[in-house]
This record gives structure tokens, C-alpha cells and sequence, in this order.
């Protein structure tokens, strides 16, 4: 079976950065719903279409293809009172937008006396990255998953 609209895509995958050290090696399979439900970045849905079990891909993807660029706007300097006892750098939080549309997760990244920086941005963004995967199963989705517009398995939630 090729990857086609609403087939359901096992990749077995790994990113590099474009120094060639790895990002994530890719230790679960990624599934997804192929077919624009925005379960994978469009570049490399496209590049899969047609595809089946065993073929390659690699793909320079720049960070208008994967994270977007590093946005300076999402970088923000907080007082410390506004977060509870115990932070520490590496955490993070989800905050909704101020016109009340998005979640964005904030990564706290410096702590200094009574201010806290956070940062909105994705920790790949800004970055270019190298893609490649190999095809590990292609199936049709159930009409369950096209619905619901997402791969069920057996980690998946209930509706």
C-alpha cells in the first residue's frame, strides 16, 4: 500500500541539526494521519505521499518548514512572585495568549533574583534540521480516526 490521503503512517525516524548531531533519535515510531490533519510538518507529508513500506526520505527542512523562526516577542522577563516556590530552569508551563486564542508552552530559562525569563518560543526554533525516515507501515485509518482526525492506538485516548 502507498501513502495516499487518509492512510494512517508508521515512520521509523531521526532529526540532526545541520552539524550533524542528533535532535531526537526517534526511540517511539511517529504515526500520523496523512492527508492535511496536521499531524506531521507538510514538507515531509509531501515528500511521503506515494511512498510505501520500506522506502527512505531525508529532507533538509529550514525552520520555515519545522519550528519557524526564533521569535524575540516570545522572550519575556516575569517577577518571581508570579510563579510558585521551587521553579527552576528547564521547566515549563502553558500560557494562553493575551487575545485568548492560543496556548503557548514557556520554557523558563534563566532565574536571577526576583525576575524569572521565560521563553515562548519552540526549543527548535530558529533551527534548520535534517529529517530522515523510513517507511515502517502504511494502512488505511478507520473511519473512527478520519472523524476524529487523528491516529487511535493503543495509547490513545477515549472519545
Amino acid at each position: 500500500m502507498q501513502i495516499a490521503q487518509d492512510t494512517v503512517v508508521t515512520l521509523d525516524y531521526n532529526v540532526m541539526d545541520t552539524d550533524g548531531n542528533m535532535v531526537d533519535e526517534g526511540r517511539q515510531p511517529l504515526v500520523y494521519l496523512h492527508g492535511g490533519y496536521h499531524g506531521i510538518f507538510p514538507r515531509i507529508e509531501e515528500a511521503l505521499t506515494g511512498k510505501g513500506v520500506g522506502d527512505r526520505v531525508e529532507l533538509k527542512l529550514q525552520p520555515d518548514d519545522a519550528f519557524g523562526e526564533y521569535d524575540e516577542s516570545l522572550v519575556r522577563i516575569e517577577p518571581l512572585s508570579l510563579f510558585p516556590e521551587g521553579i527552576e530552569v528547564g521547566m515549563q508551563f502553558e500560557r494562553t495568549s493575551e487575545d485568548g486564542e492560543d496556548e503557548l508552552v514557556y520554557t523558563i530559562t534563566d532565574i536571577v533574583e526576583d525576575k524569572v525569563v521565560v521563553d515562548g518560543n519552540h526549543p527548535l526554533a530558529g533551527m534548520a534540521l535534517i529529517f530522515s525516515a523510513t517507511v515502517a507501515d502504511v494502512r488505511p485509518a478507520t473511519s473512527d480516526e478520519l472523524a476524529h482526525g487523528h491516529v487511535h492506538g493503543p495509547h490513545d485516548h477515549e472519545h
